[in-house]
């Protein structure tokens, strides 16, 4: 078992250096000959019929297997290769990424490469982003530091992208408060990008998670940055951008939380402010919720829950997405109820309601019975 385990863990390391991530056609390929024989397969160029495209994307990178190295130099940072065969592989928290409407870059991870004494699936399952201008102003990493200080004492994993400005602010607030958070980098695991933010980088590893789904050695690039967004936005219950320019990397991460169908916060700024002109927009037009306190930020991912007054439990239901709870709702507390039924209800197109069910089974709020949905107890 150990031998095929290592086996595995070699597959998927290969996997994930053979294509650039992510790659869709090679997860598909996973899915119906296993890693281990969708590396063989992609090394000896001969896949099954409707797999031709796990050959393009991985034909610069097929004949280079460098999975014992990047496994061994994991090793060697501390560091650790976390596949989907994995307990503390995120797999709810992904899930949404195979539904988003870009899958060429909208895909789950083949792998992700883990850094720090956290747990993935748990810190990605408390998680809210806080994101924003690498040149921050003094009143925007002010307020990140309240936003994250707040968030941490609760217990919430503040996730970010360790770059300069917002992201270095949130990242230092949260330790400052002993408490863990969450790095995902554009680059490979053992990388220290950027090189100003190394004993950041380093103390967040030791404390809470360095995440990236780039095998060692992975120089940061342009492209990288815009693709590791997506991952920073499905690790997270909720995405809030403190300052953000019109066209920016952190109004890129707001975007894959709204087609992910993340909660999105942005907190406002001076008007005459150009790093708040992308947070003001948002607001304008509705595609986020103007957040300006830790309890307002964590009202937009959990909306029955309260911070530091006492004033209740919070709920098994807080976590779930909009869609999610207007099924729930649709559900009667007692019986069960066929998809067609929910759908009414709620008022829900049923390729909506299907995957609500879905996501909302794997969590464990609703079973199904005999073909018909119940609320689980």
């Amino acid at each position: 078992m150990a031998a095929r385990d290592d086996a595995d863990r070699r597959a998927w390391a290969y996997l994930a250096r053979a294509a650039e991530p992510p790659s869709a056609a090679v997860l598909a390929l996973c899915d119906d000959l296993g890693p281990v024989d969708a590396a063989d397969a992609i090394r000896s160029r001969s896949v099954p019929r409707g797999h031709e495209a796990a050959l393009e994307v991985t034909g610069a990178r097929a004949d280079t297997d460098m999975s014992g190295d990047d496994l061994e130099i994991a090793d060697r940072i501390g560091a650790r290769l976390v596949t989907r065969a994995d307990d503390e592989w995120p797999g709810w928290q992904l899930m949404a990424l195979d539904q988003a409407d870009t899958a060429f870059r909208g895909g789950e991870p083949i792998a992700l490469w883990v850094r720090g004494p956290g747990r993935l699936d748990e810190m990605a399952g408390a998680g809210i982003a806080l994101v924003g201008s690498r040149a921050a102003s003094s009143y925007g990493e002010q307020v990140t530091s309240s936003l994250a200080g707040g968030l941490a004492a609760e217990g919430v994993t503040v996730t970010s992208g360790a770059a300069y400005g917002i992201d270095g602010a949130a990242h230092r607030a949260a330790l400052a408060c002993g408490a863990p958070t969450m790095a995902v980098m554009a680059c490979g695991i053992d990388r220290e990008y950027p090189a100003g933010h190394a004993r950041l980088i380093n103390e967040i590893a030791a404390h809470g998670l360095v995440v990236s789904e780039y095998p060692p050695g992975t120089t940061a690039a342009k492209h990288r940055f815009l693709t590791r967004n997506r991952l920073v936005a499905a690790m997270a219950n909720a995405v809030i951008v403190i300052e953000a320019g019109r066209r920016s990397g952190a109004a890129n991460t707001a975007a894959w939380a709204r087609k992910l169908g993340r909660p999105l916060g942005a907190v406002p700024g001076p008007v005459t402010s150009a790093t708040s002109v992308g947070c003001h927009q948002m607001i304008a037009d509705g595609s986020a919720v103007l957040v300006f306190d830790a309890p307002s930020a964590l009202a937009l991912s959990a909306p029955d829950a309260t911070l530091g007054t006492g004033g209740g439990r919070a709920r098994s239901t807080d976590l779930l997405s909009a869609d999610e709870k207007r099924v729930h709702d649709a559900i009667p507390g007692r019986g069960a109820v066929t998809i067609d039924e929910i759908a009414f209800s709620a008022g829900l197109d049923l390729a909506v309601v299907r995957s609500a069910l879905a996501r909302m089974d794997v969590s464990g709020h609703v079973q199904n019975v005999d073909g018909a949905w119940k609320l689980a107890r």
